[in-house]
């Protein structure tokens, strides 16, 4: 239980979470504010979003065996993490305002470690997922050669160093031995280790931006020598195709990510003028729309996705037309159903259902050969 006294010289384990918020600055009021229920009913709103989409995602991934192929394992721990983000942002929101006062030190980190673990995780996910694209394209393959072991190895490292970086501040590094190393946005925090958090997650943000810029360079120029064996058109539609995901990936990315790493960083080397206590809540629940920015990107954007989350929200409909059509699709030539079944099993870039490797890889060994 957390008291008032100390119970070692130059320490504080023993005070209550008021007391450090008191001491950074950071005075929560006892009534609620007009600026806290709108924070409250806007995390809430993208809570609910966030949880609802990658539910549909994961359930999709399960549901549909053309799926079961190392990308979509990677997009499927992607929705995990992105649910478990919407999880934890929501236990957050019942833990926020002039509730924050009444939480023990180990319940207030317990709040943050969640948020922490969470959005670690969906951000190495985002990485693995870049990294698999680069491997896949750069090898000319329809299909990645990592084995499901492999596969699963990636994902369980990276829930464990995203449960490492949430249980960082716990095991030792904070504040409560040394009061003026305090953070102001999360007052139990070391200022210190927010920024080694906001570095850590923008060198991996580099890295992201460097293997998608690499991957379109290398298109590119593959599309160039293709442009005298293929039409002029396909040549600039595959090139914009690729350009569009890529843009929206790192785009969606650098404006929900920025601002938060931005004033994170700004608090942790202790900027007294930047004002970050009135942006962090807004800046936490613009971090916290990447979660269901991600499902709309990678997933909902391909035509097999989408037709299998039609399948499990619409149940109903489609069993009373099972006996019109078993896929509810419908082929006009036999060249169309041949072009539906070699994309059925295939990964696509998430660019309205147009597999990636299949429209780069075949033109590109076309032209060398």
């Amino acid at each position: 239980m957390d008291t008032e006294t100390d119970d070692t010289v130059g320490c504080y384990y023993n005070r209550s979470v008021r007391f450090f918020y008191e001491k950074s600055g950071k005075n929560i009021s006892v009534f609620w504010r007009d600026r806290d229920y709108v924070i409250v009913t806007l995390g809430m709103a993208v809570c609910f979003i966030v949880i609802f989409s990658n539910l549909l995602v994961i359930g999709a991934i399960l549901k549909n065996r053309r799926f079961h192929f190392p990308i979509y394992y990677l997009l499927g721990n992607l929705a995990v993490a992105d649910l478990f983000s919407g999880v934890s942002y929501l236990h957050l929101m019942f833990h926020t305002g002039p509730w924050t006062i009444k939480l023990s030190k180990y319940r207030w980190f317990v709040r943050q470690g969640l948020i922490d673990t969470s959005l670690t995780a969906s951000v190495l996910n985002l990485l693995a997922v870049a990294v698999e694209r680069h491997q896949t394209i750069f090898n000319m393959q329809l299909h990645s050669k990592m084995s499901t072991r492999r596969v699963f190895i990636i994902m369980i490292v990276i829930w464990l160093v995203a449960i490492l970086m949430g249980l960082v501040p716990t095991m030792g590094w904070h504040c409560l031995c040394d009061l003026d190393a305090c953070s102001t946005m999360a007052p139990l925090y070391s200022r210190s280790y927010l920024v080694f958090w906001g570095v850590l997650n923008l060198v991996t943000f580099s890295i992201m931006v460097a293997v998608y810029t690499r991957i379109f360079l290398y298109v590119r120029h593959k599309s160039k020598q293709m442009s005298q064996h293929t039409s002029q058109m396909r040549y600039r539609e595959t090139v914009f195709n690729l350009m569009k995901t890529v843009s929206m990936i790192l785009g969606c990315f650098v404006l929900c990510w920025t601002p938060g790493l931005v004033i994170l960083l700004l608090d942790g080397l202790g900027c007294e003028s930047c004002s970050v206590l009135k942006f962090e809540k807004y800046f936490l629940v613009l971090a916290e729309c990447n979660s269901f920015v991600n499902p709309i990107i990678y997933s909902f954007r391909d035509k097999d996705m989408r037709r299998t989350f039609k399948e499990i929200l619409c149940y109903v409909c489609r069993r009373r037309r099972g006996d019109q059509s078993s896929s509810g699709v419908h082929f006009n030539t036999n060249m169309e159903q041949e072009n539906f079944k070699s994309r059925a099993a295939e990964p696509t870039d998430g660019t309205n259902g147009t597999p990636l490797i299949r429209s780069v890889t075949e033109d590109v060994a076309a032209s060398e050969t």
